[in-house]
């Protein structure tokens, strides 16, 4: 449970694995999870490793997968998860899952293409019968027949070279969006010396390749002369037309439409064959490709970490180094006795020292993984600093619910969140597809606790559905007020708005017992005082946070043997951050202790007070809150003021004063601590930590001195500017949004420097801005007024 709080220890254990073991080793290590292996061939290309071969036939295999999975998605069907954890194939098994895949491929690509050729056959026996039954024959000759006996010359013609012509038929079909360009270029080619018969289909046809319902328009042309006949024979290819041959004898019409619906009966029953057989196949794919899927992806896994080792120069072991956390060194030993023993040899690990940064470790659950993953989306922490994710656990769905605050909008989302966890374990939950559902998933325990804060927050709110409820009786009496003041009928019609006067006896009986008193819902100045109320929370929850986030720092300090921070850095901040925005908070509490109904006429604008703070002077309508106060004030910029230099300079002084002591050092003292480092066992845990011995690690020691003083101006001048400006901002517009946690995101709420980032990731959630109150006019006005004031906050932005 520490590693939540902290990263966990992390060591560079060098492995010599024989080669006949290593493929063994590298899988049982795989399985287990243990380890990080570093590449030690980042010089050499993909294509020179020692085992390309054989990745190069696991995406082979990969590919075959894929063409396989596809069928079965075609087909309707769903590959099942494999059962149990499936190691890693040994070598020799790869043969055998890639004749066996290639197999199955190559004779379902066989199915389909005959299933694939049987419905075109049949396709086209269906549009040929539906072409002579249509009935374009008997009008098309009775046309013939009447338009031949107007023209038929009441005297015998003499012979002559067109005395032998005849009409000829085309039949066939198009699809209907083909159909009116058809026609329109048969008329204009042929000029005219065709007939034309278009109708469409009154049932539609199956598509034989994607299978869905289509339309045809059949057609029956006749024409005069083997030119025409070419020209529209060349215009249907061009259309894609399906023609067929067609018989004017109405006894052979009926003679042909039997024969073709023999032929599509004889056909659907051997498609129906195929299909059986299809599906056969296709149940043998959703046994083998599960499985296979899942070994062949962790063979080529292996092998990909096996091309990171060194081939050592006898050529009989391979040299990997991987970092692995100090509590599996003994899992780790085991696991590599036990994968070595099978193959008759031994495999060997030892820890080695690193001045190089281990990566951070931080084991999660179900419950905590959604958090980690908020905190790593913004910045995974360095090695062994503090893990904000445990505290994110209670400030994110706060903070959310601060903004969401609903009581029935937060019930409902506490049971969808309630119904995921508790559906958590069945597996046509875990197996959904859906990438909308499997992200709410994913976040189920995130969601719950954001619900549950919101039913919270909206208690105090004291709304449902947006709605003010009365689950207690209301603190203010309107009869009170009303037999006290004298309200007549007449008074009443002329005032619609009426005041409710605290001081008066018996009008304010005393605070709600849990929340906002419902009768503020009914108040012409719900808004405003709500207004008031949120922003002063917000400031205070805000600045809560931000010191938190420094103190934060404290521990890394002292985990990391950086004292000096303490002085240069953290107390520099808290006094910056406290003499300022502390300083606010006290007087608006102050504010809420000392000042009440019998006097709130007259009471100071803490608003006022602030800006006067920084502009050292005092308003005359503006009475103090308690004595000496622009002494207090004073005093307390100047304090702030003065804690900027050491921000700045302190540190990098500091660094840059020891670094040249070592300089100063003489030869042979530094050869000594240099031995004496890489004799420490622990060299890999310690050896990186200090920020001094980063910068002097580099060749060009001057320029890593100017280049790492830079960066810590630059990371404290953003610590300075932070907070200021989401002050700035959150009183500016009025709006309550979380201005003052969002330093976090400027790097105000934590020691942000360039080594130590413990906060990066604690406050995400500032992201989550409170959008429920609209801006203040006049709170705008006021500041458009003190322009001043604002130029000088925007320094920090």
């Amino acid at each position: 449970m520490g590693s939540m709080f902290r990263s966990e220890e992390v060591a560079l254990v060098q492995l010599f694995l024989p080669t006949a073991a290593a493929y063994t080793c590298v899988s049982r290590l795989g399985e287990l999870g243990l380890v990080e292996f570093r590449d030690l061939n980042a010089s050499v290309s993909a294509f020179q490793r020692r085992f390309v071969v054989d990745v190069r036939r696991c995406e082979e295999l990969e590919k075959t997968f894929t063409f396989l999975q596809e069928e079965v998605r075609r087909a309707g069907l769903v590959l099942p998860p494999p059962e149990g954890r499936l190691p890693a194939p040994p070598p020799r098994d790869l043969l055998r899952i890639q004749e066996e895949t290639e197999r199955l491929a190559q004779e379902l690509r066989d199915v389909r293409g005959n299933q694939q050729a049987l419905r075109v056959q049949l396709h086209q026996l269906q549009l040929h019968a539906a072409v002579l039954g249509q009935g374009h024959g008997p009008q098309l000759a009775a046309a013939h027949t009447y338009a031949a006996s107007e023209r038929t010359p009441l005297l015998q013609a003499p012979g002559g070279p067109h005395q032998d012509l005849r009409v000829n038929f085309v039949a066939g079909a198009v699809e209907p969006h083909k159909a009116p360009a058809l026609e329109r270029l048969l008329w204009r080619a042929c000029r005219g010396f065709l007939i034309a018969s278009f109708r469409e289909l009154e049932q539609p046809l199956e598509h034989p390749v994607t299978g869905e319902p289509a339309t045809w328009m059949t057609f029956l042309i006749s024409y005069w002369g083997e030119q025409i006949g070419q020209k529209i024979r060349k215009i249907t290819d061009c259309f894609h037309c399906h023609v067929f041959p067609f018989l004017e004898q109405e006894e052979a019409c009926h003679a042909a439409l039997q024969q073709l619906q023999q032929q599509s009966q004889e056909l659907r029953e051997v498609l129906g064959e195929t299909e059986r057989f299809l599906s056969q196949v296709l149940g043998r794919v959703q046994q083998l490709l599960p499985p296979a899927q899942a070994q062949v992806h962790k063979m080529k896994a292996v092998y990909l970490a096996l091309n990171q080792c060194s081939v050592s120069t006898t050529h009989k072991c391979l040299i990997a180094e991987v970092w692995c956390a100090t509590q599996d060194l003994p899992a780790l030993q085991e696991a590599l006795r036990d994968s070595s023993t099978e193959e008759g040899v031994s495999a060997v690990a030892h820890r080695i020292p690193s001045r190089e940064m281990p990566p951070t470790l931080i084991r999660t659950n179900r419950f905590t993984a959604s958090f980690q993953g908020i905190v790593d989306a913004y910045g995974v922490g360095r090695y062994q600093e503090v893990n904000p994710a445990p505290y994110t656990i209670i400030t994110f769905p706060f903070l959310f619910a601060v903004m969401f605050g609903d009581v029935g909008h937060g019930l409902l989302m506490f049971l969808f969140a309630l119904a995921m966890v508790l559906a958590e374990n069945r597996p046509a939950v875990k197996t959904a597809q859906n990438e909308i559902w499997q992200t709410f998933f994913g976040g189920r325990y995130l969601l719950l606790l954001m619900g549950l804060f919101s039913v919270y927050t909206g208690f105090i709110y004291n709304e449902c559905f947006s709605r003010a409820s009365s689950i207690f009786p209301s603190g203010w009496s309107v009869a009170a007020m009303a037999n006290q003041s004298g309200w007549s009928d007449a008074f009443l019609a002329q005032h619609t708005m009426l005041t409710l006067d605290p001081n008066v006896t018996g009008v304010f009986l005393g605070p709600y017992p849990f929340g906002i008193d419902p009768i503020w819902s009914l108040a012409a100045n719900h808004l405003s005082f709500l207004n008031s109320f949120k922003m002063k929370m917000s400031v205070i929850l805000g600045v809560v946070h931000m010191a938190f986030g420094v103190v934060l720092g404290v521990f890394n300090h002292m985990h990391f043997g950086q004292r000096h921070r303490l002085l240069l850095e953290t107390l520099p901040e808290l006094t910056f951050l406290l003499g300022l925005f502390g300083y606010l908070v006290f007087l608006v509490i102050y504010k809420w202790l000392r000042v009440s109904a019998t006097n709130a006429a007259s009471a100071p604008s803490i608003l006022i007070h602030f800006i006067n703070m920084f502009l050292f002077s005092h308003s005359p309508t503006n009475r103090p809150l308690y004595p000496r106060q622009e002494v207090v004030q004073a005093m307390l910029v100047v304090l702030a003021l003065a804690m900027v230099p050491v921000l700045l300079l302190g540190t990098p002084l500091h660094l840059l004063c020891r670094h040249r002591r070592r300089l100063r050092r003489p030869t042979g003292r530094k050869q000594e601590d240099k031995a004496g480092l890489l004799g420490l066992p622990d060299a890999s845990v310690n050896g990186w930590g200090s920020d001094e011995e980063k910068a002097g690690g580099l060749e060009d020691e001057q320029e890593a001195e100017g280049a790492y003083i830079s960066l810590l101006c630059l990371a404290s001048l953003r610590w300075l500017g932070a907070p200021v400006q989401h002050g700035r901002d959150a009183v500016r517009t009025g709006r309550l949004t979380y201005s003052v946690v969002g330093a976090g995101i400027r790097g105000g709420i934590f020691p942000f420097t360039a080594t130590d980032n413990v906060g990066r990731g604690f406050f995400i959630h500032a992201f989550i801005w409170l959008r429920k109150i609209p801006s203040s006019p006049s709170l705008l006005k006021f500041f458009k007024s003190h322009w001043i004031l604002s130029n000088m906050f925007s320094c920090g932005s």
